[in-house]
């Protein structure tokens, strides 16, 4: 693997150098995205492929030169990844949970809810599934704080009970942006009504940006799909592909395909429920309140739900992560005390820190990728390339194919609504004007917003090379190669039926709610056929 690893990367450079003579085609715009996905797929290593691809990209930014290039990616990519607000929260956000988590597993706390949890026998595994989606529903307001919360808390009881961490991540993963995307109050809420009021503006065109977002919850499809194929999953423990033989590795005791049989939490003493439940409480309880507090201005009372919404959407949501996951911190070394006072709640929230400090560095070199693919241009020329003419009932679903492929491609689904919401809704405004439409900001209009916001996180979910993607894999201690890969085919065929019960049949006036339940009873006639054949035939 070590010579076939460096012979392609030797190749890609290569091919890198080679395409800096046409720096302006389109396939030299995509070639880092393109070089780092087949380097994360065959090395099985995600730190490998970001780094090539990243390398690749300040390679053709600088037209070939070596010497500029490795200047460049220090310079313009990685220095200011590090000089970024949001980015240094993210980093100091995640370290700070991983001690939270650290302390209050030290603590024992989780022992005893194991016990309780895992008291039904062969039923406890499916109850801390239950439990996991359920915490992810509870921590609608952030995708990245669901994200690292539900994986860094679950995951060592998840080991105990015999649930694989490819399952936990596809839990964690598939709880996160999809229930943040359709939250009329959340941390993604000023991002996605930004990109409306672009769209509207460029056009000219008036109209409230949060009545379109709210008309377009119903129609995205995806989203409501995969929330809906999780709790069948669950429900019916449906294991396809590669999540089956992980999940028998599980119930034998391995944790992963690597590990041959550490089950983490086997030396944590037993310890009080409310120690582990109480700072889980006081960090998501913190979050709502900081984030509206912030949000407001002040503590002042809501008038209705609409203001509530502006203030999470206006919130200073990098300050107010760190500040909670601080709070919770020392809240959980107050309430565990076997570890207070001594050096052991040091040394616990440090080796929780310590877990991560690894995963960190990939999500560094996930943003320099990210970085020279912007400077390329990667997805306005992926977008040139696709766009055209097209009906008006095709649109939502070429809009939700289109932002599939670029955040796929480029690993960034608020990269991908930034990119394809100025372009699509003023598309989705002109064409029905065109054609005769009365009410040019209609079902269609609002879509063309549910198919940006669905392709973009459907996209998200399947890329090895998104940040949330790495981080559902960090929380769960998994390779983001093998989250990816067992996620895969859930996330697909939720895209499937948002295609063909969804975009494709409303673009052609279906009522969504009519969509919304055939895509469902499809949901339930495949789950009905994987239990009724799937033992047999593998997907």
């Amino acid at each position: 693997m070590t010579a076939r690893f460096r012979w392609l990367t030797g190749a890609g450079l290569w091919c890198t150098s080679w395409l800096c003579v046409g720096s302006d085609l389109v396939v030299a715009r995509l070639w880092p995205s393109v070089l780092a996905l087949v380097i994360v797929f065959l090395s099985r290593s995600a730190l490998a492929g970001l780094l090539a691809g990243a390398a690749a990209g300040a390679l053709l930014l600088s037209d070939g030169r070596i010497d500029i290039a490795f200047v460049s990616f220090f310079r313009d990519h990685l220095v200011p990844s590090l000089q970024s607000g949001w980015n240094i929260s993210v980093i100091i956000f995640t370290l700070l949970i991983g001690g939270f988590a650290g302390v209050i597993e030290h603590g024992g706390g989780f022992s005893q809810i194991l016990r309780r949890v895992a008291s039904g026998g062969k039923s406890a595994s499916t109850r801390l599934q239950w439990a996991a989606f359920g915490m992810g529903l509870v921590c609608f307001f952030d995708g990245l704080a669901n994200s690292m919360l539900v994986g860094r808390v679950v995951r060592p009881m998840a080991d105990r009970v015999g649930l694989s961490r490819e399952k936990l991540s596809y839990l964690v993963d598939s709880t996160s942006s999809p229930i943040a995307c359709v939250s009329c109050i959340s941390t993604w809420i000023a991002y996605q009504l930004s990109m409306i009021r672009e769209g509207l503006a460029a056009v000219d065109m008036a109209g409230n940006a949060y009545i379109l977002f709210v008309r377009s919850i119903p129609f995205n499809f995806y989203c409501l799909f995969t929330l809906m194929l999780v709790a069948l999953t669950i429900a019916f423990r449906i294991d396809i592909g590669a999540m089956d033989a992980a999940e028998r590795r599980a119930a034998s005791g391995r944790a992963s395909a690597d590990d041959p049989g550490d089950v983490a939490g086997d030396d944590h003493r037993d310890g009080r429920v409310s120690a582990a439940l109480a700072p889980l409480a006081v960090m998501i309880g913190s979050m709502i309140t900081g984030l509206y507090i912030s949000g407001a201005g002040g503590w002042i009372m809501p008038r209705d739900l609409h203001a509530i919404a502006d203030a999470f959407g206006n919130a200073d949501t990098a300050l107010v992560l760190v500040c909670c996951a601080a709070i919770s911190g020392i809240v959980a070394c107050l309430m565990n005390p076997a570890a207070v006072g001594a050096k052991t709640t040091a040394t616990a929230f440090a080796d929780g820190m310590t877990r991560l400090f690894s995963p960190v560095i990939v999500l560094l070199c996930a943003w320099c990728l990210s970085s020279t693919l912007k400077q390329l241009g990667a997805a306005t020329a992926l977008t040139d390339l696709l766009s055209g003419h097209l009906p008006v009932a095709w649109l939502p679903a070429a809009v939700f194919a289109l932002g599939a492929l670029i955040s796929f491609s480029t690993g960034t689904s608020w990269g991908t609504m930034g990119v394809m919401m100025p372009l699509a809704l003023p598309l989705s405004l002109a064409l029905p004007a065109a054609a005769g439409v009365q009410e040019p900001v209609g079902s269609i209009a609002a879509m063309t917003i549910a198919a940006v916001f669905s392709g973009a996180v459907f996209g998200d979910h399947c890329s090895p090379i998104s940040d949330t993607t790495i981080v559902s894999a960090i929380a769960c201690d998994l390779e983001t190669v093998d989250h990816v890969r067992t996620q895969l085919p859930y996330a697909v065929l939720a895209s499937l039926i948002a295609l063909g019960c969804g975009f494709i049949p409303c673009g052609f006036g279906l009522s969504p709610v009519i969509a919304l339940a055939a895509g469902a009873a499809v949901l339930v006639a495949v789950v009905w056929v994987h239990r009724r054949f799937g033992q047999s035939v593998q997907v």
